[in-house]
């Protein structure tokens, strides 16, 4: 086809891109420098106070925190689950396979609002550490961090296990089978074979799960509550309730920025562990 041609199909797609992406971008980067709702006169008053205020500075470190945690929750789940999948029989590697993707089909505000009830003080969690022994009070888990991340793991899951499956399935049989005719042990075989080959779906589901969980406004906000600090809730704050569109523009593409920015340097790292 000439080349012509090309830029002829490819004109379709280039002009969604600009009308609903590029558009509404540059106009939320209108809005941040906005001194009035008509764009007459413009000011950096909200970058100011976006990028020189401490509490919104230490927001931005929660969000990215949140993501990062995310990630290596999932990740520390997913890598053995899918390594299970990998030597499993048929019947077990459907059942796996149905259970990372039966997530998807329920709503993540209906995921979300389960997670309440089994984080609550009278939840799963807490009578199953209580039977047990573990603690003789309930802990408390909703509104804190580390109930946010429980449920944001189970949430997001899906987003790691999947890539890591696609990419553990790629790996043929005759290299494992020939890393054990070599002597290598289990233990090698994993981290000399099976690893570096499973790493690009390991980065790319990494990219997935920070981005949904740096940016997962309902669960942060349910889940997390008033208490906890993140870059999502105070852009809703911003635009909704004090009703600063500049400030909350101007959050709001600090938010993207940085989650594209580690999102950049993880695709990246996969670009280069795929060609190793």
């Amino acid at each position: 086809m000439a080349e012509g041609g090309i830029w002829r199909l490819a004109l379709p797609l280039a002009v969604a891109q600009m009308l609903f992406f590029a558009a509404p971008l540059l106009l939320l980067a209108a809005t941040s420098v906005a001194t009035d709702e008509n764009l007459r006169d413009w000011s950096l008053r909200a970058w100011r106070d976006t990028l020189g205020d401490g509490f919104h500075i230490e927001s931005v470190l929660n969000t990215l925190r949140l993501g990062a945690l995310t990630v290596l929750a999932t990740a520390l789940l997913a890598v053995p689950l899918a390594l299970v999948h990998l030597v499993a029989g048929p019947a077990l590697r459907r059942v796996i396979l149905i259970a990372a993707v039966l997530p998807l089909l329920t709503s993540v505000v209906v995921r979300t609002f389960a997670w309440i009830v089994i984080l609550g003080r009278e939840g799963v969690i807490n009578a199953t550490l209580i039977g047990m022994g573990v603690v003789t009070a309930p802990v408390p888990l909703l509104q804190t961090e580390h109930g946010l991340i429980i449920a944001l793991t189970q949430i997001e899951m899906p987003l790691m296990l999947l890539p890591l499956l696609a990419a553990l399935a790629r790996i043929d049989p005759a290299l494992l089978d020939a890393s054990a005719s070599l002597g290598g042990s289990l233990a090698r075989t994993l981290w000399k074979v099976v690893l570096p080959m499973a790493l690009p779906g390991l980065i790319a589901g990494a990219t997935l799960v920070f981005a949904s969980a740096s940016t997962a406004f309902i669960s942060q906000g349910v889940i997390g509550g008033g208490r906890l600090n993140y870059l999502p809730a105070l852009v809703w704050q911003n635009a909704m309730v004090v009703f600063d569109w500049p400030l909350a523009a101007a959050m709001a593409i600090t938010l993207m920025g940085s989650v594209l920015m580690v999102a950049g340097a993880l695709s990246l790292l996969g670009q280069r562990a795929s060609h190793a």
